[in-house]
């Protein structure tokens, strides 16, 4: 099996990902505004803090002023009070915004996922795509919370201070500034170019570590079947350990870089006190202004601490996001037209019409001018070896691939001129191998037209001879099935999904070998529901058990992408060619 993080992943530019974030934030103007201001009025407040510290000592100082002080005080309160209320506010618009937003985001990302086509499922570890989805979630999180109550506020008060001393004292404001610059640019880059690309990295063994527990999560009874859990146990510790090979190297990146904060702030400590207690030596400040330069110092310094950790963090966001990002980003391989009508069912009929189709990466084409018409209400039967052509051929109909020349129509509709949702709701499949959700037996029932009454879907399970088995069970209808369905057996499932395809009540009916799982008897009841439930509908019919579609009105034998041989099973028999080879084989 080929592991996700042997492939290299593709991947957004920072610049990419940031207008996918400003998108998601302008969802909500009146909120972000709200924020914003009541963010930015916190840091302005936050920058006068040390000044009012500075002219509160110079008050008390000062034996001139009796009631200077008192009013130095209030507003050094006044300060420190504004700059806690309004993050509380802002936090709390932040709250209700961002969770809306993700709300929004993941369910866009969801259904975006849905809308990919079969091959890139195929393709792709369900565990892997719900680690993206649930991983850039919670980014988004991360990213809002660090960028508005972090980051801004440390880069506004780191130069907010920096530019009042620099009008102020001039020499102490241009070394606190270049250090703050100096600081902010070497975070950058190291988060950037050293950080980032090993973190990618790590995000990727991340989601096929997912992508494993929810291989094997799934695979369960296969892997106790087998005995299998050693193996598996030690697969999964290697991928594990591959995993912290790689995320030892991305923490040590960030811990390397906390050696450039460290520098800075040492650097601003020695300078920024430094200098005023010399100007307070020479007389050219105040005590209150070296209170300034301390105060000023502790609060930039745990501003700097800040930045460089908050920073990393939002990078971290930043290539965790850019998943879902890359969602957004990427074509639907089948896509509706602009303004594309609904499918209106007719009767049923099929026709290929010089159909030429080829799997992506393939050698050639499966089909080449294929050209075939089934009429309405007739029941064929597909049959012929493994890769023949049989499941592409309905996959097609459903509009699950795009033809790469001529046109399928039903009923006089182009499949590609019409919605996919509403083609597909007039296509009833009953699968080899049913999947059924986790949810009730009604409900799985019912999936097929969820405005369904009871009465319904009861009267579907009869046709399906499923009401038996299912009223057998403690809770009947609302019995819960598990995942994948694997509380019922295979053949109950099957039944399942015959009755799901009965209560669809479409005009064309597919059944993908839906018999496979059962038992002789059974196998004979529900060929009895299929007949009944096929009356008057188009039915297309995969077999490999010749002996189910002998009274089929028309045979196909697909053989490479092209149909050899058709006709009834009697005159095909009397034929002696590929099909008769069939039935001998079947025959054992």
């Amino acid at each position: 099996m080929t592991d996700l993080a042997e492939n290299t992943p593709r991947t957004l530019s920072n610049l990419r990902v940031i207008a996918f974030l400003i998108r998601q934030w302008r969802r909500r103007p009146a909120f972000f505004a709200t924020i914003i201001a009541f963010t930015m009025t916190a840091t302005v407040l936050d920058v006068f803090v040390p000044i009012a510290a500075g002219a509160l000592i110079d008050a008390l100082t000062n034996p001139d002023s009796s009631h200077t002080h008192w009013a130095a005080y209030a507003a050094f309160l006044s300060f420190a009070i504004g700059v806690n209320a309004c993050r509380q506010i802002a936090i709390r618009f932040e709250v209700r915004f961002s969770s809306a937003n993700m709300a929004d985001m993941v369910s866009e990302a969801f259904a975006k996922v849905q809308r990919f086509s079969l091959d890139w499922h195929a393709n792709t570890f369900a565990g892997s795509v719900v680690r993206k989805v649930t991983r850039g979630m919670w980014a988004y999180d991360v990213i809002t919370a660090t960028t508005w109550f972090g980051l801004i506020p440390s880069v506004s008060v780191m130069y907010g201070l920096g530019l009042y001393m620099l009008f102020n004292w001039p020499v102490v404001g241009a070394f606190s500034l270049t250090v703050t610059t100096i600081f902010v640019v070497l975070t950058i880059l190291a988060s950037t170019m050293y950080i980032r690309p090993q973190n990618i990295r790590s995000n990727a063994i991340d989601s096929e570590l997912g992508g494993a527990v929810a291989d094997v999560v799934g695979g369960i009874a296969t892997v106790k079947s087998f005995g299998g859990e050693a193996r598996e146990n030690d697969r999964f510790s290697r991928l594990a350990w591959r995993w912290r090979a790689e995320v030892k190297k991305t923490w040590l990146r960030f811990v390397n870089t906390w050696l450039i904060q460290i520098v800075a702030i040492l650097s601003l400590q020695a300078g920024l006190t430094g200098l005023l207690i010399h100007m307070w030596s020479s007389g050219q400040a105040s005590p209150g202004d070296v209170v300034f330069a301390i105060t000023a110092f502790l609060q930039m310094a745990g501003y700097m601490r800040r930045f460089g950790e908050e920073f990393q963090n939002v990078q971290r966001g930043l290539d965790e996001i850019q998943d879902i990002a890359l969602f957004e980003d990427m074509e639907v391989q089948i896509e509706d037209a602009p303004d594309a009508p609904d499918f209106v069912p007719g009767a049923g009929e099929i026709v290929f019409d010089d159909v030429t189709f080829a799997y992506e990466n393939a050698a050639g084409a499966l089909y080449e001018d294929f050209t075939l018409t089934i009429t309405p209400g007739e029941k064929v039967a597909l049959v012929g070896p493994t890769g023949a052509g049989k499941s592409t051929f309905v996959k097609l109909v459903q509009r699950l691939y795009d033809v790469t020349g001529g046109a399928i129509r039903i009923d006089g509709q182009d499949v590609r001129e019409v919605t996919q949702a509403s083609l597909r709701s007039a296509v009833a499949l009953v699968p080899q191998d049913p999947v059924l959700f986790h949810r009730s037996i009604a409900e799985n029932i019912a999936y097929a037209r969820p405005d369904a009454s009871m009465k319904e879907i009861r009267r579907a399970a009869r046709l399906a001879h499923a009401d038996g088995f299912i009223t057998a069970l403690p809770q009947g209808y609302d019995t819960l099935v598990g995942e994948r369905g694997v509380k019922l057996s295979g053949g109950e499932r099957q039944r399942v999904a015959i009755a799901r395809a009965i209560l669809a009540d479409a005009p064309i009916l597919i059944f993908d070998e839906a018999t496979s799982s059962l038992d002789n008897e059974t196998e004979r009841e529900v060929q009895a529901a299929m007949e009944a439930a096929t009356a008057g509908k188009t039915t297309l019919v995969i077999a490999h058990r010749l002996s189910t579609i002998r009274d089929a009105d028309r045979i196909l034998v697909f053989e490479k992408g092209r149909v050899v041989e058709q006709g009834t099973h009697d005159r095909l028999m009397s034929d002696d060619g590929l099909y008769a080879r069939l039935a001998a084989v079947a025959a054992g």
